[in-house]
């Protein structure tokens, strides 16, 4: 075969591979969008039902739980999503950890909303400008950022091991938990956005929504309580 036979061969297999990886991108960013279309739905109707002050305050007395099981979640859906066969099972994994992201976010918007007025518009400005900034820059380097799961995974278990030490010795996770919260979400978008352009087949668009929704969930949570922290 002539080099110029090879050439006409892999260029339309190429075109075919691009347009393959440009559909699954624009699919995953749709489910990306719809994922936060629906959080806000159900926080709305939370708050509208008059039902979050009340799960706040059963919520509050089980604060580290809440704080844990924030992690912890994530951890299954992500499992779940990645693990499930069927395009319906990953739908209701990504569905069920949106509903109970929402839960979980209940306490911490409540007091915002009545203690800390701006405080959720201005955390989700600076988590949505966080969120772009780093996805223009996993796009624009085309940098494979892989290498950063040894750090997320271990930085995971360690928040994990601070909230249940502060659970159980009784000693309070301030400021610079936060912020070093912040900073794992940010390198966990990086990763995330890395694995879209780079690794994740084709067919895997809700996983890889879940895992870019997580990873937002994570830094709004963070930068919420980093803004109800300046208010006090």
């Amino acid at each position: 075969m002539s080099y110029y036979d090879e050439y006409a061969q892999n260029v339309p297999l190429q075109g075919v591979r691009q347009g393959a990886r440009a559909e699954f991108i624009t699919k995953t960013y749709a489910h990306l969008a719809g994922a936060m279309g629906l959080f806000v739905a159900i926080e709305f109707l939370i708050f509208k039902s008059g039902l979050a002050e009340r799960m706040a305050g059963a919520m509050a007395n089980a604060w580290w739980a809440v704080l844990g099981g924030f992690i912890v979640v994530s951890w299954i859906a992500r499992s779940a999503a990645h693990n499930a066969k069927s395009k319906a099972s990953q739908y209701a994994a990504l569905i069920g950890f949106i509903s109970a992201e929402a839960i979980i976010f209940v306490p911490l918007l409540w007091i915002a909303n009545e203690f800390a007025p701006g405080a959720i518009s201005s955390a989700a400005a600076v988590s949505l400008f966080g969120f772009a900034a780093l996805t223009i820059i996993a796009f624009m380097t085309r940098k494979d950022f892989s290498f950063l799961r040894g750090f997320l995974m271990w930085g995971g278990f360690a928040a994990l091991a601070l909230i249940i030490g502060g659970w159980v010795f009784g000693f309070g996770l301030g400021l610079y938990f936060s912020v070093g919260m912040v900073v794992l979400a940010g390198a966990s978008i990086l990763y995330d956005t890395s694995n879209v352009i780079h690794h994740y087949d084709e067919e895997s668009y809700v996983a890889a929504a879940l895992e870019l929704f997580a990873s937002f969930a994570l830094m709004l949570w963070y930068v919420l309580r980093i803004f109800i922290a300046s208010r006090d």
